[in-house]
């Protein structure tokens, strides 16, 4: 079992737990837009950390970004599984031919 994987099982099992006892729990107890900025504001600070910071900052705030996106998936119940296997369809697809491919879909 991978780190992820283990952190998307923390994460399920802490989403209903009293949120004075759990930060996952707190998170949730405040609804989607809040964690969703939260995964905003973690965007913005390791965007800040590869272009100002150290590795070691970078590396920090990959992982609270990392987090906080696994946060948000289990709140609107999306499973890791199903955004790895969205990159395993991407995978050998030309980055520009995906995003027309996603473009005509709309």
């Amino acid at each position: 079992m991978s780190t992820l994987d283990r952190l998307e099982r923390t994460i399920a099992e802490r989403r209903t737990a009293p949120p004075e006892s759990s930060y996952v729990a707190k998170l949730n107890a405040k609804g989607v837009p809040k964690i969703a900025q939260k995964v905003g504001e973690e965007a913005t600070e390791t965007v800040i950390a590869a272009l100002s910071g150290s590795q070691d900052d970078l590396v920090g705030e990959s992982a609270d970004l990392l987090f906080h996106l696994l946060v948000l998936l289990n709140a609107k119940d999306v499973r890791l599984s199903a955004v790895l296997a969205e990159l395993d369809r991407r995978e050998g697809v030309s980055g520009i031919a995906e995003k027309a491919s996603r473009n005509k879909a709309s």
